[in-house]
């Protein structure tokens, strides 16, 4: 105060200690198969919201649309009796280092480009994220209703970058679609379903709970509230909960559709 500064004391975490909560046991006898997590790339304006939202309209029932908010960091949906988890990633260039983080925590990136205007920056950006996450990218050629649309340049320009179709004799997944349509949707999802059988995700559900915040706000009425991704283990109502040198106890839940939790 005397020099007009505010100071706040550094937490040290000690890495050791929690490590043990994060420690990835591939021979875990209880785990069992977990939903995959998807993330949605690519540049502004190639479809990714529409596609979030076309994948979801038709994967929800006509009673839980309702509950569909207008933005949310994550929602599941079902297909062929398996669930998967998608993450919604900010598409503007100020949320680099968030879309980054998405591809730390996702299985599969799904990356949109627009078939009538092809690789641009955030395209490229979004292919160097998800191969220093070693992630598997399945492409989503989107716009294939309009007149002017080019799958084929997409995946020409797209190989420089190490993305070779299947059918050229490389190991890329190419899904040519239309988000707007609906066209190729189920092709999509099943590409999904194929890609995630060969990773044999896995967790445990009887373990401690151990995840990611996706997104975190102060409401006024509620309180702290975030969207978080439990990648291991159950979370319930009543759990702490610690967020880097933050903790709290859960006191309400609720899933992407605005139903509650107990």
């Amino acid at each position: 105060d005397d020099y007009g500064v505010e100071v706040e004391e550094e937490v040290v975490i000690n890495e050791e200690d929690l490590s043990i909560y994060f420690e990835d046991k591939k021979d875990d006898p209880e785990a069992i198969e977990r939903p995959a997590v998807v993330t949605i790339m690519g540049h502004v304006d190639h479809g990714k919201t529409t596609l979030l939202d076309s994948i979801r309209h038709t994967k929800v029932t006509a009673g839980e649309a309702g509950g569909i908010t207008q933005h949310i960091g994550a929602y599941q949906i079902e297909n062929d009796g398996k669930k998967i988890t998608f993450l919604d990633t900010p598409g503007h260039a100020a949320f680099t280092t968030m879309r980054a983080r998405g591809a730390q925590v996702t299985d599969i990136t799904i990356l949109v480009v627009a078939a009538d205007d092809g690789v641009m920056p955030q395209t490229i950006e979004a292919i160097n994220h998800a191969k220093e996450a070693e992630v598997p990218i399945i492409v989503a050629v989107n716009k294939i209703d309009k007149p002017i649309s080019n799958p084929d340049r997409v995946m020409q320009e797209l190989t420089e970058y190490g993305l070779i179709p299947e059918d050229w004799g490389g190991e890329t997944i190419f899904v040519p679609l239309s988000a707007l349509s609906g066209d190729g949707i189920d092709d999509l999802l099943e590409m999904i379903g194929l890609v995630a059988e060969v990773q044999e995700l896995k967790a445990n559900p009887k373990n401690r709970a151990v995840g990611t915040v996706i997104e975190a706000e102060l409401d006024k009425s509620r309180g702290p509230s975030a969207s978080l991704l439990v990648q291991n283990g159950t979370l319930n109502v009543g759990d702490a909960i610690v967020v880097g040198n933050t903790y709290g106890r859960i006191r309400a839940m609720v899933n992407d559709l605005g139903q509650r939790i107990k």
